[in-house]
């Protein structure tokens, strides 16, 4: 590094340094500032996001659940607003299971299917069993089972086992059914859903009433 022996020369060198570079000094304290004040901006603006998004979306489960005819409309113009967000996705499952409910199977089907297509990797399983259910009730079988096969959690594997042998029931399989009941079974199902223990009981098969009786 040189060595300036006099302040005059320590001037000069701080004079051309700053003539040199001073602008871009200026200029990144400047962006620095803006940076710091516009990402606390950013934050409450995030936030403030969030709260209006949580009370909207409140406000319109609660219409959902009224079955209120305006509150279709209203929730999918709120799904189109806040599409990408959690709260969307979660408006378009409140969405799809009121449309269920009112036999709207076909709206039910697109949001569900646009929640498995683009939604976030812990809702879209969710949507997905829904979805198998929902192209089960339109008789679309084949559909429904492929859709099963594409769910690759493990964490649902009593329910995807389970809603299987409901779908292989309608098809008039009940053979396939018990199959798929036990499999659910096998894999805790009988915990989270006590309706498996009945689906099971009523595929029993029956005593075979010539068991034990003695031969002509």
């Amino acid at each position: 590094m040189e060595v300036y022996t006099t302040e005059d020369q320590q001037v000069e060198v701080i004079k051309s340094w700053w003539k040199e570079n001073g602008t871009s000094v200026i200029a990144g304290t400047v962006i620095g500032l803006v940076g710091l004040f516009g990402w606390r901006y950013y934050n409450e603006y995030q936030q403030t996001s969030k709260e209006t998004a949580s009370q909207a979306y409140n406000q319109l489960t609660q219409a959902l659940a009224k079955g209120d005819d305006a509150a279709f409309t209203q929730a999918q113009s709120f799904i189109g607003e806040h599409k990408g967000e959690s709260y969307s996705e979660l408006a378009a499952l409140q969405l799809a299971a009121a449309a269920v409910k009112a036999g709207k199977l076909d709206l039910a089907e697109q949001q569900l299917s646009q929640v498995v297509a683009q939604g976030d990797e812990s809702v879209q399983p969710i949507a997905g069993l829904r979805l198998a259910r929902v192209l089960g009730d339109q008789g679309k079988f084949d559909e429904a089972l492929a859709q099963l096969d594409k769910i690759k959690s493990e964490a649902f594997k009593a329910q995807l086992a389970e809603v299987r042998g409901d779908l292989l029931l309608k098809q008039g399989k009940p053979e396939e059914a018990r199959d798929a009941y036990q499999a659910a079974a096998d894999a805790g199902g009988l915990q989270a859903s006590p309706e498996l223990k009945l689906k099971m009981d009523d595929l029993a098969l029956p005593a075979n009433v010539n068991a034990g009786a003695p031969d002509a």
